[in-house]
């Protein structure tokens, strides 16, 4: 059922095994070196069509500068900010009190409720396209981050619903009863009992959610536009220029989009580790 260690197969399958896999691991970095020899080349270079040879100079001050200080970079980042912290916040929030209803609570629907939740991650984005920028310009929402907040919670919910709810199935369920016993109202029970209980995965959930909407794009230009509302992955396409794409400029963007969630990773890696590896072993 589970594949058999590389240490426990023939001395060929660890030969092969340790040829080829730095071999992949420079496949798999080959497309995030390129962008970073990109972001430090110089303009002229591309001019020449000389994309992929060495920078004939440094140009990485330059290009960087140039995102920071001649575009709207800093804005397209806080408005980023602005829409994936309030997206997690809401979406995780709503899943952990969902999540404990579902998940102790036992009632005829509980089921076919918790269907609702997961089916919603099985609909394609391209079908849900047209009807929900519809919505968002009925309900004088588009082209604002408090619609792609809205919208992300709302899309975002079913999946956290789904890690939390089973997350907390796997909780002693003798805690709660004891809480019971005592009198201790339900909604105690929740916020002192199974809260703290639920921190890794709540971590661990928090990092994938802030991953998962800081880069995503396609919401982001459906429901969006110009600098005012747009996030940092749409707002990269601007330094297309008119008849050519500026290749340094969007690289250095690129690059510089991607190090919050990046940073957010490495400070909360002790905490998103914890929380998918909880209950692995006993």
């Amino acid at each position: 059922m589970f594949p058999t260690p590389i240490q426990k197969r023939s001395r060929n399958w660890q030969f092969s095994y340790q040829a080829f896999l730095p071999l992949a691991l420079i496949m798999w970095l080959l497309p995030l070196i390129a962008v970073g020899i990109f972001s430090i080349k110089p303009e002229g270079d591309f001019a020449a069509g000389e994309y992929w040879s060495l920078p004939s100079t440094f140009g990485g001050f330059e290009n960087y500068g140039r995102v920071f200080f001649e575009s709207d970079m800093p804005r397209y980042l806080l408005n980023s900010l602005l829409i994936t912290v309030p997206t997690a916040i809401g979406a995780v929030a709503l899943a952990c009190m969902a999540g404990f209803a579902l998940g102790i609570y036992k009632f005829k629907l509980n089921l076919w409720i918790f269907f609702l939740f997961v089916a919603g991650n099985f609909v394609p984005f391209q079908i849900l396209m047209v009807p929900v920028r519809d919505l968002t310009v009925d309900m004088g929402l588009y082209n604002t981050k408090t619609g792609l907040v809205l919208f992300h919670i709302a899309f975002q919910t079913g999946f956290c619903t789904l890690f939390m709810r089973n997350f907390i199935k796997g909780l002693p369920f003798a805690l709660i009863e004891a809480a019971r016993v005592e009198g201790i109202a339900e909604w105690k029970i929740f916020v002192y009992i199974v809260l703290p209980l639920m921190k890794p995965a709540i971590a661990a959930l928090s990092v994938l959610i802030f991953t998962f909407i800081w880069n995503d794009y396609f919401w982001a230009i459906v429901l969006t536009q110009g600098a005012e509302s747009q996030p940092v992955t749409a707002g990269i396409t601007s330094f297309n220029a008119q008849f050519r794409a500026a290749y340094h400029l969007m690289s250095a963007g690129a690059i510089v989009a991607a190090l919050p969630p990046v940073a957010m990773f490495f400070l909360m890696q002790k905490h998103f580790i914890a929380g998918l590896t909880l209950g692995a072993v006993k």
